[in-house]
C-alpha cells in the first residue's frame, strides 16, 4: 500500500470510529436500556397497551388465541422424556399446570396411552408457596441411581438460574444441600457428595458476557467459599465449564474454556492435574468407552495426514494424549450433506447426517478394533432426531421423527437392529391432506444456491396474490429444518397463508463452511440469500411484496431487521422478535460480547465499516416507506437486551413509521414462560400477518 493510500485509510477508519462515538453519545434513546427502570417500564407499559388495542381487534383474533389454545391445552401432545435411573423424567404443562410439573414414569407405563405419572415437583405450587415467577430451566441428576438431582430454576425464563439439590426418593429439596444462588452458572455431578461447579463467586469470578470464569470443586457439608478452584478462564472468555463422564473404567472429568462461540479449549482431568486434549480449538469432542471423537470445523493436518473441514475421526484417547497421532475417519461431508448431530449410546455412535436439508441416520461402532457402519432404516420423510436413553449402559435410543405436515412419533430403537416400536404418535392438530411441500433453490446475489422449503394448498393459484410468511435465521451454524407446523395449521395455513422456511448462509445446513460464508465481514451474504429467497417467491408468482411477510427471532431478528431496512419495497409485514438491531452496542449488552466471533467487533473501526453497513438500527430512515413492523421481546431476556428492540420501535415512531410494539415480561429469551402467554404470542403475531397481507 502506497504511502497516501495508507494515509487516506487512516483518515477514514478515524472518521469511522469518530462517528461511531457520536452516534453512541447521540443516541436519544439510551434511556430505553434501563431493562426495569420505571421511565422505560412505563414507556413499555403505554406501548403494550397500543399495540393490544389494535391486534386484538383483528377479526381473526379470538378464533386463532382459542384454536392455539386447544392445541397446546391438549393432553395429547408428546411427552418428551430423558431416562434418569432408570425412570422416564418429563416437564409437563398444561391448562392445569401453566408453569408445569416436573414427573415421571417406567417406560412401561410411557408406552400405554395414558400412563401413571408421579409428580416430583409441581412448579405452579412453587412459584405461589415462594411467591416467585419460576419457569424450569433443566435438571441434572447424579448417575446412575439419580436419587439427587441438581434442579434449575429461573425466575421470568432468563438465562441466569438458580440450582437446588433435590432427593427424587423422599421428592424434597435438600435444605443443606448443593443450592446456588442465581447466576449463570453450570454444575456437574462427580459422585454423591462432590459437584464441580461455575458460577458467580464474587468480584471478578465472571466474563465480561455474564458467565462464570472459574471451576471449582465443592464438597458436601462445606460452604462455596471453602471450595477448591481448579481453573480459571479470562476476562474476556466467554464461559468455563465442566463435566464428568461415568462409563466404568472411562470416567474421564473435562473441564472446558470457551473462548469465543467457535473456540474451546478442553482440558482433560487426572488427579489435581490438567492436560489440554490438543485439538483444533473449533472442533467438538465426545468420548465412546477409551475412544476420542473428533468433529472439525475446519480442515486439520496432523500426524502427516489431511482431515477435511466437517469430517468426524475417531483415535484412542490415553494414547493420542500421549503423543500418538493415529486416526479413523468416520465421517466425510460432500458438498450437499454435512454431520447434524452425533449420540453416543454404550456402544456406538449414531450419526445423523443431513443430505440436502433431509435427514438420515448411520450407526457406528468398533468391531475387534474395526469401524463399522451401517445405514439405519429410518422413515425417510422429515427430520429425524435420535436420544440415547442411557449411554453409559445401554444401545438403546429413542427416534423422534417428524415434517411439516406429519405430527411427531417417537420410536424405540436399538442399534444394530432396524426393529423398532412405536413410543407416542402426536395426533394431527389440522387436517395436512389440502397441503403440499416444495423444495425449491434461489440464487443469491453471488450466484449461490440457496434452498428454501415452501408448505401451501395444492389449489393455491399461482397468481401472487397468496399471503405468504418468509421465516429464517441464518446465523451460529445452526440448521432450519422441517418440523410439525402444529398451530400454524390453524393460525396460519387454514387462511390461505403459505409458510416459507429458508436455508440461508450463516446456518449449518451444509456444514462449517456454509456458516463461514456468513461470518463477519460476509454477514450481508446471509441477508443476499433471504432477499433472493424472497425475490424467487415473486418471481414464481407464489405471492408478491404485498402480500409477503418476514419472521426471525434472536439472529433472525437481526435477520428480518437487516432485511427491510435493506428492501423495504420487497415485504408488507415484519415480526421481528428478541432481536439483535442496534450492533454499535451489541457486544457491551448482557451476553453480546460473546458473539464478536459472529458478527465482528463494532469497537473496531476496521470492523464497524461493515458492520455499520447493515445494522438496522444505525439505517433505518426517515421519509423511507418500510412494511409495518411488529417487534417482540421480553423484559427478563438476560440474553438478548431488550433495549434493541425497545429503541428500533421508538426510532421509527418518531421517523413516522407505523410499528407495533409488545413487550411480555416473562419468558427470558423465548417467546413465553406460560401456555397462556405462548397463546397471546400466537394470537397477536399471526392476527397481525393476516390483517396486513391477506
Amino acid at each position: 500500500m502506497h504511502l497516501y493510500q495508507r494515509i487516506a485509510s487512516a483518515a477514514l477508519l478515524a472518521l469511522a470510529l469518530l462517528g461511531g462515538a457520536r452516534a453512541q453519545e447521540n443516541d436519544p434513546y439510551l434511556w430505553l436500556e434501563d431493562v426495569h427502570g420505571d421511565k422505560p417500564m412505563e414507556w413499555v407499559g403505554a406501548q403494550n397497551a397500543a399495540a393490544m388495542k389494535t391486534l386484538q381487534a383483528a377479526p381473526e383474533y379470538l378464533d386463532i388465541r382459542n384454536s392455539v389454545r386447544t392445541m397446546l391445552n391438549s393432553s395429547a401432545r408428546l411427552p418428551d422424556v430423558a431416562m434418569h435411573g432408570g425412570f422416564l423424567y418429563n416437564f409437563w404443562i398444561d391448562a392445569q399446570h401453566q408453569r408445569g410439573v416436573w414427573r415421571r414414569t417406567t417406560m412401561a407405563q410411557y408406552r400405554l396411552p395414558e400412563p401413571a405419572w408421579e409428580t416430583m415437583i409441581d412448579l405452579d405450587q412453587l412459584a405461589a408457596e415462594e411467591n416467585e415467577k419460576w419457569v424450569w430451566h433443566d435438571v441434572q441428576c447424579l448417575y446412575p441411581k439419580a436419587e439427587r438431582c441438581l434442579v434449575l430454576l429461573s425466575r421470568g425464563g432468563g438465562d441466569a438460574i438458580v440450582a437446588r439439590e433435590f432427593d427424587t426418593v423422599t421428592r424434597r429439596f435438600v435444605k443443606d444441600g448443593f443450592n446456588l444462588p442465581e447466576a449463570k452458572s453450570e454444575l456437574a455431578w462427580v459422585d454423591r457428595d462432590t459437584v464441580l461447579v461455575a458460577t458467580d463467586f464474587g468480584a471478578g469470578s465472571t466474563t465480561a458476557s455474564g458467565y462464570a470464569r472459574i471451576v471449582k470443586e465443592w464438597k458436601r457439608g462445606t460452604p462455596l467459599t471453602a471450595a477448591r478452584t481448579l481453573f480459571e478462564g479470562k476476562a474476556d472468555d466467554m464461559r468455563v465449564a465442566a463435566e464428568k463422564n461415568f462409563t466404568p473404567g472411562h470416567a474421564y472429568q473435562f473441564i472446558t474454556r470457551t473462548i469465543n462461540y467457535y473456540s474451546t479449549e478442553v482440558f482433560l482431568r487426572d488427579g489435581d492435574k490438567l492436560a489440554k486434549v490438543p485439538v483444533p480449538d473449533d472442533a467438538q469432542i465426545y468420548t465412546l468407552g477409551g475412544q476420542l471423537i473428533v468433529q472439525l470445523n475446519a480442515e486439520w493436518n496432523v500426524g502427516g495426514k489431511h482431515y477435511p473441514q466437517g469430517a468426524l475421526l475417531a483415535t484412542d484417547l490415553r494414547r493420542f494424549m500421549g503423543g500418538e497421532r493415529r486416526f479413523a475417519v468416520l465421517f466425510t461431508p460432500t458438498p450437499t450433506s454435512s454431520l447434524d448431530g452425533v449420540s453416543v449410546t454404550h456402544g456406538a455412535l449414531v450419526l445423523n447426517i443431513l443430505d440436502n436439508v433431509r435427514n438420515r441416520l448411520v450407526e457406528v461402532r468398533s468391531v475387534r478394533g474395526q469401524w463399522r457402519q451401517r445405514s439405519v432404516d429410518a422413515p425417510a420423510f422429515g427430520q429425524l432426531n435420535v436420544a440415547a436413553l442411557d449411554p453409559v449402559a445401554s444401545d438403546d435410543y429413542i427416534l423422534k421423527v417428524t415434517d411439516f405436515l406429519h405430527p411427531t412419533t417417537t420410536y424405540l430403537g436399538r442399534v444394530g437392529s432396524d426393529q423398532r416400536s412405536v413410543l407416542k404418535s402426536m395426533p394431527a392438530f389440522f387436517d395436512a391432506a389440502p397441503y403440499t411441500v416444495q423444495q425449491f433453490h434461489a440464487v443469491s446475489k453471488d450466484g449461490t444456491r440457496v434452498p428454501y422449503f415452501v408448505v401451501m394448498d395444492k389449489r393455491a393459484p399461482l397468481d401472487g396474490g397468496n399471503p405468504t410468511l418468509l421465516n429464517a435465521y441464518g446465523g451460529f451454524q445452526l440448521p432450519m429444518k422441517p418440523y410439525y407446523l402444529g398451530p400454524m395449521g390453524d393460525a396460519w395455513l387454514k387462511h390461505g397463508g403459505v409458510y416459507v422456511l429458508a436455508n440461508i448462509r450463516g446456518g449449518g445446513e451444509f456444514g462449517p463452511a456454509w456458516h463461514q460464508a456468513a461470518v463477519k465481514q460476509n454477514r450481508q451474504r446471509a441477508f443476499d440469500d433471504f432477499l433472493a429467497v424472497a425475490e424467487d417467491l415473486v418471481q414464481r408468482k407464489i405471492t408478491s411484496p404485498r402480500h409477503l411477510g418476514i419472521s426471525g427471532r434472536s439472529n433472525g431478528g437481526l435477520l428480518v431487521g437487516a432485511a427491510f431496512t435493506q428492501r423495504p419495497d420487497l415485504f408488507n409485514a415484519v415480526v421481528c422478535g428478541a432481536p439483535l438491531l442496534d450492533m454499535r452496542r451489541f457486544s457491551k449488552l448482557l451476553a453480546g460480547a460473546s458473539w464478536i466471533a459472529e458478527y465482528g467487533d463494532p469497537d473496531d473501526p476496521e470492523q464497524w465499516a461493515y458492520i455499520g453497513k447493515y445494522s438496522p438500527y444505525q439505517n433505518v430512515q426517515k421519509g423511507v416507506r418500510y412494511p409495518r413492523v411488529l417487534f417482540t421481546t421480553s423484559t427478563s431476556d438476560d440474553r438478548v437486551h431488550p433495549g434493541h428492540a425497545r429503541k428500533m420501535a421508538a426510532r421509527m415512531e418518531e421517523q413516522g413509521h407505523e410499528v407495533l410494539y409488545w413487550e411480555n415480561t416473562e419468558g427470558g429469551h423465548s417467546a413465553a414462560a406460560s401456555i397462556a402467554q405462548e397463546v397471546e404470542w400466537w394470537a397477536v403475531t399471526y392476527s397481525f400477518l393476516l390483517n396486513q397481507l391477506k
